[in-house]
């Protein structure tokens, strides 16, 4: 951290709205990372005939432990109800806040067909398969986020990788990969996304693999453009008549210079990322199926007009998330342009 990067980070510390959106896409973040102690049918605890079994939410616990038949896994929703298990007054059994699962319907307590409109049971509804929306949400925000954030890794991987070879590496490097990243440009995604997924199948780090092909070539363009202001500075003279080898004057000289402007870019690639994937998801060609995604969800909504919870719960996380994230990478502009820090009101 040089000094320079220390004040853009008091800076940014001093900006409320930026740090309170912030804050709250951690908390919500790190909650959705123990969305399986908020939202599941399996439950925290368990107390059978005097023993306590805990956290079968991630431990594997078999039927035949509460006195079933068989050796796979144990029904709790099925065994709190049972004879057996009632009649022992000391038997109990501590399901989570949300006690539904995003992946298993919930069709014996409802009465009708799916989908079920909001209740106290089911307070944001369920879907069209019977399923709670709240546990989709839940759980489609730690999907989206992580797969967004493993996106970003692989974005600034690639693209500055390739950005710096471009700005560094010589001429005929740069109009090698200028000429690449013309005809990459022009490729159709969604075909490819199409193609693949009937190919391969969909799957989690097939979408990974197909978005990251495209996805770094923004980021490596503006590195190269990076490399070209700083290449002919004087620090960077002086590193070449010290002796400093080209790999050090990278890492040493060049990069800690594009710290900002990489930070700056993080959080709308976040937001494209995001997005993205609900498109994607959306049409059908993102997240692999039952997987817990609001464009699914939303899709969902545009074929059930009438149940409402379908389209405006997955909207509005949508557009919280992303609102949260403008806040944030505004808050990093602010904080790396001095000028705009100072006349720029604090919240």
């Amino acid at each position: 951290m040089s000094s320079a990067n220390t004040g853009r980070m008091k800076r940014f510390l001093k900006i409320k709205r930026a740090m309170i959106s912030l804050c709250i896409l951690l908390s919500l973040y790190c909650i959705s990372l123990c969305a399986e102690v908020v939202a599941n049918d399996k439950p925290l605890l368990i107390r059978y005939n005097g023993k306590l079994f805990f956290f079968p939410v991630y431990i594997f616990y078999p039927g035949t432990a509460f006195g079933g038949d068989y050796d796979t896994e144990a029904r709790y929703t099925e065994l709190a109800k049972t004879h057996g298990f009632k009649q022992n007054k000391d038997n109990f059994i501590l399901f989570p806040p949300v006690p539904y699962s995003p992946y298993t319907a919930d069709l014996t307590e409802l009465s009708g067909l799916p989908p079920h409109s909001p209740d106290l049971s089911h307070f944001l509804g369920t879907d069209d398969k019977g399923r709670d929306v709240f546990a989709r949400l839940l759980y489609g925000f730690r999907v989206y986020m992580s797969l967004a954030i493993i996106l970003l890794i692989l974005e600034i991987i690639i693209g500055m990788s390739i950005g710096i070879l471009r700005g560094y590496g010589g001429r005929i490097i740069d109009v090698i990969g200028g000429r690449f990243i013309d005809i990459l440009s022009v490729l159709p995604f969604l075909y490819i996304v199409i193609l693949i997924g009937d190919v391969i199948g969909r799957g989690f780090v097939t979408l990974i693999v197909v978005i990251s092909i495209f996805n770094w070539i923004g980021l490596s363009c503006h590195m190269r453009a990076e490399l070209f202001r700083m290449r002919k500075n004087s620090f960077i003279d002086a590193a070449k008549i010290l002796g400093t080898g080209h790999i050090k004057i990278i890492f040493c000289e060049i990069l800690p210079n594009t710290f900002s402007s990489i930070i700056t870019f993080a959080p709308f690639s976040l937001i494209a990322s995001i997005k993205l994937l609900f498109g994607l998801d959306y049409l059908g060609f993102g997240l692999p199926a039952s997987s817990p995604g609001w464009g699914e969800l939303m899709n969902q909504g545009m074929e059930h007009l009438s149940s409402y919870w379908l389209s405006v719960f997955p909207f509005l996380i949508l557009l919280i998330t992303l609102l949260l994230l403008a806040f944030v990478g505004q808050g990093i502009r602010e904080a790396v342009d001095p000028v705009q820090a100072v006349n720029s009101d604090e919240f």
